[in-house]
This record gives structure tokens, sequence and C-alpha cells, in this order.
């Protein structure tokens, strides 16, 4: 059972991503990938809320875990920061993309878990 919460869970947070992230990305019409930035720091925020409550159950923590691992995308945010220009040398939108994501990412989390405590 707790693997078929999980693949659910999973399906449905990477549909929600799919959605979101073209979404957004449709409308800035943006050079830089706002759309999986966008889903990256909705999802560490919610991540930081799971890990923020007080007495979380298991189904919640592995759905809200689930869905928020098929939501957001370490991957596709590694291949877009080198579509910006990381090789032969680090562009400004690279690096930037990188960095402060990196950053705007923890402090997602830690303001998700900061508003459960």
């Amino acid at each position: 059972m707790t693997a078929l919460i999980a693949t659910v869970a999973g399906s449905l947070g990477a549909v929600a991503r799919y959605l979101v992230t073209g979404a957004i990305q449709k409308r800035t019409r943006s050079r830089m990938p706002v759309g999986t930035a966008a889903v990256n720091l909705i999802g560490a925020f919610a991540l930081g809320m799971i890990i923020g409550v007080d007495q979380p159950t298991a189904g919640w923590l592995l759905a809200g875990a689930g869905f928020t691992a098929g939501f957001t995308t370490f991957s596709t945010w590694m291949v877009e920061t080198a579509r910006l220009g990381l090789f032969p040398r680090p562009s400004m939108r690279s690096m930037a993309n990188l960095f402060f994501l990196g950053m705007l990412g923890v402090l997602s989390a830690a303001l998700g878990y900061y508003v459960m405590t």
C-alpha cells in the first residue's frame, strides 16, 4: 500500500509540475526558466511545511513527500542551467539560475518550516 500511495502522489505531482511550469513559462515569455524555478520554490516551501508539522501521520508524510518529489525537478533545473550558457564558459544567466535559485530554494524550505512551527 505504501508504494501505491507514493506512486499516485508522485504521478499527481508530475502532472501538476507539467501544467504549472507550462502555464507560468507561457505567461512570462522569459528566456529564463521561470516555470521550473516556480515549481521548485513552491515544492521546497511545501516540503518545509511537511517537515515542520508537529505530529504528521505517516500517510500524510508519504503523500506529501511523494507529491513534492514528483512536482519538483532537480534534473530539469540543471539542464536548463546548462542551456543558459554554462559551457564553455559560464554565462551570467546560468550562474544566476544556479546560485540564486539554490539559495531561494533553501530559504523557501526554511520559510515553510517556520510557518508550521
